[in-house]
């Protein structure tokens, strides 16, 4: 199997979409991407998978692992499977920019789209960055085609000006969560709102997590309840848990109510703890393996790009179920060290012992555990040997600091 990083989207259409297991999700409908201000190439955000019942959903680009010429692998099989809902600044490319007019730049000479070719960047984002486009033919004949750079062609971009949400957003795409959320603290409550509302899901959970609770509260409001619950099961479950646990019971059962089982039982458990302690601050999707896996599933693993820096830094091995709480826990491998085993080795092989956190630890132990062992994530496993989570040092920062850092940190 030959993993592709070039791919026209004419050709990815139609392909089967499978799970870790092998198992068929769907098929590929449609990609999404967004146009970006100026020449710079469109933002692949995800596809469009048609499912069961002709149902469509969305699967972010960061959930593909693998695509190669027959089929699509996607990171987990659990989905968010409610129906896909075109959001405002996203472009369906085979339903609406194929057989768009343009012109091609160097002669200034019409022609429409017939294909449009994505490309893995270095970063492990996808980009739209080349185009196939055809001139018009004289006498029944076809037009000579084009293959070009996104940049050789006019007339698809956004416009430099304009004050549309979706124009202040393609001029934010390239800022990283915090510097959004600082940004966005910047504008005037409506506009603020405006821009939210416009925004992908993943994008909006990514800046959410970044803002002060009072503001986070104050924009998951603003959405219609179906699209907070949508945006809270894009957040990792310990933000998730975080923004809900400020909200009045009626509202947090409600908007628990409303997402996908699997999501709402992970802050389910989140929210059992109190929010000082390890299981009140832990993530409940640490990377998880088997005994059975290789140092090579272990890398491929940590290089999803949804992971954040300090949980690829190791695995976790525990017996099945591998989903939290999990079977018993037996141990955790440093990502450094299975660097210098062969991909063949079992990860179990090359465990750390150390003692785990009980999820009742309060946040002054576990700070004490994080300077101990010189670490940047740790186990959390309950009194049934079972693992629970993993605490992050940015989310012991987190909790460390004053309420308000957010804040002075936008005012420096």
């Amino acid at each position: 199997m030959t993993t592709v990083t070039r791919a026209y989207v004419s050709r990815l259409a139609g392909l089967t979409v499978f799970d870790p297991n092998g198992d068929r999700v769907g098929k590929v409908r449609d990609v999404v991407v967004a146009l970006r201000v100026g020449a710079a190439a469109p933002w692949v955000l995800g596809l469009v998978v048609e499912v069961v019942a002709r149902r469509r959903i969305f699967v972010p680009m960061g959930r593909v692992t693998t695509i190669d010429p027959n089929s699509v692998t996607l990171a987990s099989g659990t989905l968010n499977v409610k129906r896909f809902e075109q959001r405002a600044g996203e472009t369906l490319v085979l339903g609406e920019l194929l057989d768009r007019r343009v012109t091609i730049s160097e002669s200034d000479r019409a022609a429409h789209v017939v294909d449009a070719g994505m490309e893995q960047t270095r970063t492990g984002d996808w980009i739209l960055s080349r185009l196939a486009v055809q001139e018009p033919g004289r006498l029944g004949r076809r037009g000579q085609l084009h293959q070009l750079a996104w940049d050789e062609v006019a007339g698809l971009a956004l416009p430099q000006t304009g004050q549309g949400a979706e124009t202040l957003i393609a001029t934010y795409r390239e800022l990283n969560a915090a510097d959004m959320a600082h940004a966005l603290q910047e504008l005037p409550s409506k506009r603020r709102h405006e821009v939210a509302e416009a925004m992908d899901d993943q994008r909006l959970a990514d800046v959410l997590g970044e803002l002060p609770e009072a503001e986070q509260i104050t924009i998951l409001g603003t959405l219609q309840e179906s699209r907070a619950a949508d945006v809270l099961e894009e957040m990792d479950p310990d933000d998730a848990a975080d923004l809900l646990a400020e909200l009045p019971n009626v509202d947090r059962n409600r908007l628990l109510e409303l997402m996908e089982p699997d999501e709402a039982e992970s802050v389910r458990q989140l929210l059992k703890y109190s929010e000082d302690t390890a299981g009140g601050i832990m993530t409940s999707e640490p990377v998880i393996l088997s005994p059975d896996a290789t140092v090579a599933e272990a890398l491929a693993r940590v290089r999803e790009p949804e992971l954040s820096p300090a949980l690829a830094s190791q695995v976790y091995v525990c017996r099945p179920p591998s989903a939290t709480p999990t079977g018993r826990y037996l141990g955790l491998a440093h990502i450094q060290r299975l660097l210098r085993e062969p991909p063949s080795t079992l990860v179990s092989g090359a465990l750390d012992d150390l003692e785990p956190l009980r999820p009742e630890a309060p946040l002054a132990e576990v700070t004490r555990y994080f300077a101990t062992y010189n670490l940047v994530a740790a186990p959390v496993v309950d009194a049934q040997g079972r693992l629970v989570g993993a605490v992050s040092v940015d989310d012991v920062l987190d909790h460390l600091l004053p309420d308000d850092w957010r804040e002075k940190a936008r005012r420096g």
